[in-house]
């Protein structure tokens, strides 16, 4: 990836179909960082890239963070390699010094777009300059920049997604630079030169680079090197097919990772809109995706993502999560974490940060939350915060307060060790029909005042299994008693 900011989910579904082709067959994941244009490169990007990359559970083998035998990783400190490459191509005659200013190229991006061709056309002026010429300029320290020469008559490649491929792009594009005249390396002759001296085997990368391949065949064959295979990953976006918009960071992945998304289910939903595994469903682990990968099951099809569906996907991961006794131990410090900085500025009880509670807590509303944050919303305010509720705002629900008051704390003393919100809804209908007058709705509209201190949330059943029948007691007698 290029360092202008920050990991979005194309680079994720990039870099995980590279992690899961390497660990399917026991290979290395590399990460290599592209800096070349020292103008976009935003400070921090390259460590911010490899820190989501260990967020989302695919770290790389070997890393500017890790080191390896192949580095550095960074492209910025290979310079001198990309100087011995492109002087071995002058050398053979593959390429030249071009002088061209940019007043004069100016004009020729003008024609081109006058064309509506993608590339920008180079004429090829400078590679028809004799040595002598050559010489000549160089010793006035005229500013120059290196170009390669293509050549037609492209062999075809296979294309590990889209099959035989060739681009004629000698016909279409003038001579590329591959050096610049600040000595830092274009794409072009940096990813060929490092696929090379890393022993790089397989490249998957966006679909963008496939007509730029024969471009790069030409640059290992003029360098006379065997290239690795290549295939090419169809465009990632919106479930409408429009382009994904980094205008908003909402594709960045710390604003998933802010917003309290599990990286499993990224990468699930991610993987799931794609192709190129033997199964389609919700749910996924990385171990069953890299064991289901068949890189020839990869299609030409656009990936549509539909990330409204994201949080149906979290909350399967967060279920397998909490039912993870060593994952939810987690779950548990991060959700008293939550309690404390949401709930810090009141009145919180020792007692529900204790882990049992948060624990229970967890495993009782498993499957009905997406987000842990889920649990320190308004709705569930009433299981951090214990109410101020007086009698006198009970008996303007109704006038039985001491006998609706009486009924459940029997109930609760009967039924303590196995409450059920279904058995509670059928023994709370039971104890309204033993009041004088007060109808269901009231007797519920009191117990939940009650129990949270609001007039909407949970049903008064679903509070009373979440809290447990000692601390609906207590709330209750405190209620009674104030």
């Amino acid at each position: 990836p290029t360092t202008t900011g920050f990991l979005h989910l194309g680079g994720l579904r990039t870099a995980l179909y590279n992690y899961i082709f390497a660990k399917k067959y026991q290979g290395t994941f590399i990460l290599r960082v592209e800096d070349t244009d020292q103008n976009r490169v935003v400070p921090g990007a390259a460590e911010g890239i490899e820190d989501m990359l260990d967020w989302a559970g695919i770290p790389p083998d070997e890393s500017p963070g890790r080191g390896g035998p192949a580095g550095p990783y960074v492209q910025s400190l290979r310079l001198e390699l990309y100087r011995r490459a492109s002087a071995a191509l002058l050398d053979s005659g593959a390429a030249y010094h071009c002088f061209c200013t940019p007043q004069r190229l100016q004009p020729l991006r003008r024609e081109v777009e006058t064309f509506v061709l993608i590339c920008q056309r180079y004429d090829n002026r400078c590679r028809h300059l004799t040595p002598t010429e050559v010489a000549q300029k160089l010793s006035q320290g005229l500013d120059c920049v290196i170009r390669f020469r293509l050549e037609k008559g492209v062999e075809p490649f296979q294309d590990l997604v889209y099959g035989w491929n060739k681009h004629e792009v000698a016909e279409v594009e003038g001579d590329p630079v591959i050096l610049k005249g600040d000595g830092f390396p274009t794409y072009h002759l940096a990813n060929v030169v490092d696929d090379h001296y890393m022993g790089i085997t397989h490249v998957l990368r966006g679909t963008e680079w496939l007509t730029s391949t024969s471009k790069h065949l030409l640059l290992y064959k003029a360098f006379g090197w065997e290239p690795p295979q290549f295939g090419h990953l169809p465009l990632l976006l919106n479930k409408d097919g429009g382009k994904l918009s980094k205008r908003q960071g909402d594709i960045f992945l710390e604003h998933f990772a802010r917003d309290g998304f599990l990286p499993e289910a990224l990468v699930d939903i991610v993987t799931n809109c794609g192709s190129g595994f033997t199964e389609k469903k919700m749910g996924r682990t990385l171990e069953e995706l890299i064991s289901q990968f068949e890189v020839g099951r990869i299609t030409t099809h656009s990936a549509l993502l539909d990330l409204e569906a994201l949080p149906e996907f979290n909350r399967v991961h967060l279920t397998r999560h909490i039912e993870n006794q060593g994952l939810r131990q987690r779950l548990v410090r991060e959700l008293q974490g939550l309690v404390e900085l949401v709930y810090g500025d009141q009145q919180v009880d020792p007692d529900v940060l204790e882990d049992e509670y948060v624990e229970r807590v967890l495993l009782l509303r498993k499957g009905h939350i997406s987000l842990l944050k889920n649990l320190v919303s308004s709705d569930y305010s009433y299981l951090w915060v214990r109410p101020s509720v007086s009698r006198q705002q009970l008996q303007t629900i109704s006038a039985e307060v001491d006998e609706i008051g009486k009924l459940v704390l029997g109930l609760m003393t009967r039924q303590a060790a196995a409450l059920t919100v279904e058995e509670l809804n059928k023994d709370l209908r039971s104890l309204q029909k033993q009041t004088r007058e007060t109808k269901y709705s009231s007797m519920m509209q009191l117990l939940r005042l009650a129990l949270s201190g609001r007039q909407h949330g949970p049903s008064v059943a679903e509070m009373m299994v979440t809290l447990g029948a000692e601390e609906v007691c207590g709330r209750i007698h405190r209620a009674l008693s104030s």
